[in-house]
């Protein structure tokens, strides 16, 4: 028989893992250079900086972050989407 109270447990736990994937993923950081660019993101893929030959350019990394931002919407979008259509 379904269990309603051992799948809200389940959810929670799952809520809980994917939090602290998160939380570990945001302390993470790579640093890219080339070409005169430099880009550092953390690893749950905020921008944390862009730098155009030495100059810190934060019009473009402001954007860069937005344009991720939008994409990830777009995916959490489609997913959702999909569970709805299973």
């Amino acid at each position: 028989m379904f269990n309603p109270f051992k799948a809200m447990g389940d959810l929670k736990d799952f809520q809980q893992k994917a939090q602290a994937m998160q939380h570990a993923l945001a302390q993470e950081e790579v640093t890219i250079e080339r070409n005169g660019v430099k880009i550092v993101m953390s690893g749950d893929q905020k921008v944390r900086s862009i730098e155009v030959d030495g100059v810190l350019e934060n019009r473009i990394a402001e954007a860069f972050a937005e344009a991720i931002k939008k994409t990830q919407e777009i995916a959490a979008r489609k997913l959702l989407q999909m569970q709805d259509q299973g």
